[in-house]
């Protein structure tokens, strides 16, 4: 599939630094969908790991064990910093893997469970802070084990429809510098992707200097979720979702 080496080279050649992959010198970021680890997905071999349900844990399946992660809810602002407890295989669609006390931590909704995802490089003035919120969070039990078991419906096909206090949900596809780019990379798309929306594929200019490609709005998780598997197949690595635009 020619296109999608001649895509990602564009990528890596016009986009801005945000659509940067995983790699040692600049820190992982991300937003999106995080999965709520429950014991009925993981004896069903959705994740392919256990995690303890009674403790704080999140699990990054590309980021090393151990490595610092903050993640934040884009809702109340609420944050909190953990260790990439070991790498669990999960569906590609989620951006992290979490347990039940993290989401009762952050009051993240369980029908739309949106982070902001950030890896945090060790220095000297992190170290002491860390130990101590490590240890705060490990005594937090687990008060919510229905709401993981909704969440992870949306793997089998379960129609989940967004709440109506929530307002739009996008796919934020690439940030470009030139509006042409950015105009050349949704004809492009369009082209390529079979039975996609056209009128979902938008071009959104932020300032003088960047214009978004992005997707949507979307009116359910699983309509977002199949445009968002059309666009990694089409060679996109690293795809950011957000809401109330």
């Amino acid at each position: 599939m020619k296109f999608k080496f001649i895509i990602l080279f564009f990528l890596i050649l016009s986009c801005s630094p945000q659509l940067t992959t995983i790699n040692q010198k600049i820190p992982y970021t991300s937003k999106g969908f995080v999965y709520i680890y429950n014991d009925i997905d993981f004896k069903d071999k959705i994740i392919k790991g256990k995690m303890n349900n009674n403790i704080m844990q999140v699990s990054h399946q590309n980021l090393k064990t151990g490595t610092l992660i903050k993640i934040s809810n884009p809702k109340n602002n609420k944050s909190i910093v953990l260790k990439n407890n070991k790498r669990i295989k999960y569906p590609e669609f989620y951006k992290l893997l979490i347990t039940e006390p993290v989401a009762e931590k952050l009051n993240l909704d369980p029908s739309l469970p949106i982070l902001d995802i950030m890896e945090i490089k060790k220095n000297k003035s992190f170290i002491a802070e860390k130990a101590k919120i490590f240890n705060e969070e490990k005594k937090i039990p687990s008060k919510a084990p229905v709401a993981s078991v909704e969440i992870s419906n949306i793997s089998k096909n379960k129609i989940i429809k967004v709440k109506e206090d929530i307002n739009q949900i996008f796919i934020h596809i690439a940030t470009f510098y030139s509006t042409n780019n950015a105009n050349f990379l949704k004809e492009r798309i369009l082209q390529e992707i079979q039975g996609l929306d056209k009128k979902k594929i938008k071009i959104k200019k932020l300032n003088n200097k960047e214009t978004q490609v992005i997707s949507g709005p979307y009116t359910s998780v699983n309509l977002l979720k199949n445009d968002y598997i059309k666009l990694k197949k089409l060679g996109f690595e690293e795809l950011d979702i957000f809401s109330n635009e």
